[in-house]
């Protein structure tokens, strides 16, 4: 509803009144055909009674409505009005479009937020203050936040349980389409995409490493069961997909290496190849993926599939 003409100093335009509830327009918004002006409200709730002008009676809907011209909310801003809070004791008066400023700071502002000064610090309304009880408060900030807390918890748990679930089925589609593909030639090839497809995504979600040290290349990692049993497990933990882990911890050693890495006279002599693979970090290991969906670009006898674990002494960034 519009602001009460009598709060502004001197006269007031006709033209600045809202034909519905007489007042100063208050969110001035215009009908597009017949140019009328209404604050938002009042014209609002008149359109949801009866669709028509209040003036000339024609047709009107809440679409038909257009912010007012520019000259007319300048003329708006331009009026005097005195603060809400008169009644209280504030005697300031404001352009019209300033109120809103003025009121956030107003100390005569019943409403206005004010900080407890009494040691909890929370911050509640002015006319509040003098029935603040701090501990009370708190309590009751307490509770409030452990229901929340509570809440969020089982809206977890509830998406967990969902999650779960979607897994098991996942799985059990998986099985499925691996039983499936021992007779069926096109589910095979459907499978063995689906697996390429996964492994690819997991790739995206690895952060990417540069190896510094090439020579710290740890080819025959035969003793070092406690390291390949820990990075196993980190893959496992990064959702690296359950059918290519084994493999890829196979291919940690030389002997299953591609003919450009097998050996130690191969790796001196592809040594300037090295910089071209992508390499994707095993999260807190001085290790490195090397993925074939990663490095197609590289020659046939640099890359085997699934792809490498290499393990370094050290040169890993």
């Amino acid at each position: 509803m519009g602001f009460e003409v009598h709060r502004f100093q001197g006269e007031v335009d006709e033209e600045l009144l809202c034909p519905i509830c007489s007042g100063v327009l208050e969110e001035p918004v215009q009908a597009q055909l017949c140019e009328h002006a209404f604050c938002r409200a009042c014209i609002n709730e008149w359109i949801n009674r009866q669709p028509t002008c209040p003036v000339d009676r024609a047709p009107i809907t809440s679409a038909q409505l257009r912010p007012v011209p520019r000259i007319l909310r300048n003329l708006l801003a331009r009026l005097c009005i005195g603060c809400d809070n008169t009644i209280y004791g504030c005697q300031v008066v404001v352009k019209l479009d300033c109120l809103v400023a003025h009121l956030d700071e107003c100390e005569y502002n019943p409403k206005r937020p004010m900080p407890c000064e009494q040691g909890c610090g929370l911050i509640i309304p002015k006319d509040e203050l003098n029935g603040h009880h701090c501990i009370r408060e708190l309590r009751s900030l307490i509770q409030s936040q452990q229901q929340k807390l509570t809440d969020v918890k089982r809206e977890l748990g509830e998406q967990q349980f969902q999650i779960n679930e979607q897994k098991r089925e996942i799985h059990l589609l998986k099985d499925f389409m691996r039983a499936m593909r021992v007779s069926n030639p096109a589910m095979r090839a459907i499978a063995d995409q689906m697996e390429r497809d996964e492994v690819v995504r997991w790739s995206a979600t690895l952060p990417r490493a540069r190896v510094t040290r090439w020579g710290g290349m740890i080819s025959t990692p035969d003793e070092l069961l406690q390291v390949k049993t820990m990075i196993k497990r980190t893959l496992s933990e990064y959702n690296c997909p359950p059918h290519v882990i084994d493999e890829l911890m196979e291919n940690c050693h030389e002997r299953k290496w591609p003919p450009g890495l097998n050996s130690l006279e191969t790796r001196q002599s592809s040594r300037r190849q090295y910089e071209n693979y992508i390499c994707k970090r095993v999260p807190g290991k001085q290790a490195v993926l090397v993925l074939h969906c990663d490095n197609t670009h590289m020659p046939e006898d640099m890359m085997v599939e699934p792809g490498l674990v290499m393990i370094f002494a050290h040169g890993i960034e």
